[in-house]
């Protein structure tokens, strides 16, 4: 039975209507009524069909003002890349001996970032870190010769969005702190690059539906253009 801010948080908002984005973020922000910071999301239903390989929509973005989460960046590297991973600001850097930890049931990390040379090692986590979304990827940026931009990026706001099973992306644009005119700058960011990875393949109406939500609060259906 949901819980009565819910449902005053309900009474706010017209569910038939289609909100311009400004007014659907302020409307998220105004039915965000926990005691903590919640997160506000954005829901894009697309006109693909994510079984087919060549209609999968999946990539990375740095949004302007950031999630407002602070990301705990595991670096696995040897050599001149651990030292440049340290340099620039990772959390935990490692190698054989993290491995062995995760291996055992060790997950105080957020994104995990490494090297071309460790893919062997780091291949032997398939298991456990794909299930929780955090195998590290060429796409998503975190298999890199770079790691000093890899987690500067991670750092400043980078998100990685991808279609799930029933061809919706789910992706944080924040939080209720940051008011509607900066969650609004990261949802354009964000729906700009969600609309350039559309499939070439992809046939139809592309952007089905959108709407945007916090954490604990309804959904509320959004108009964009």
């Amino acid at each position: 039975m949901a819980g009565k801010k819910y449902v005053d948080s309900l009474k706010l908002i017209d569910k038939t209507k289609f909100y311009e984005p400004i007014e659907a973020l302020k409307l998220s922000i105004e039915t965000a009524k926990a005691k903590f910071d919640e997160t506000i999301e954005i829901n894009v239903k697309l006109g693909i069909d994510s079984r087919k390989a060549d209609q999968q929509v999946r990539g990375v973005v740095v949004l302007p003002h950031g999630t407002g989460k602070v990301q705990r960046v595991l670096v696995l590297a040897k050599g001149l890349n651990a030292d440049a991973a340290q340099a620039a600001g990772a959390d935990i850097v490692g190698a054989e001996e993290i491995v062995a930890k995760i291996q055992g049931g060790w997950f105080e990390f957020d994104v995990v970032v490494t090297t071309p040379d460790m893919m062997g090692l780091v291949g032997r986590l398939g298991k456990v870190l794909g299930p929780k979304g955090l195998m590290p990827s060429p796409k998503s940026g975190t298999v890199t010769t770079d790691v000093t931009r890899a987690i500067a990026d991670i750092k400043a706001g980078k998100v990685e969005y991808r279609v799930d099973k029933t061809n919706v992306v789910h992706c944080p644009i924040g939080k209720k702190s940051f008011g509607e005119e900066k969650l609004n700058d990261n949802l354009r960011v964000l729906m700009d690059a969600i609309i350039k990875a559309k499939p070439q393949s992809a046939k139809g109406t592309y952007l089905k539906s959108i709407a945007v939500s916090a954490t604990m609060g309804p959904g509320i259906k959004v108009s964009y253009k």
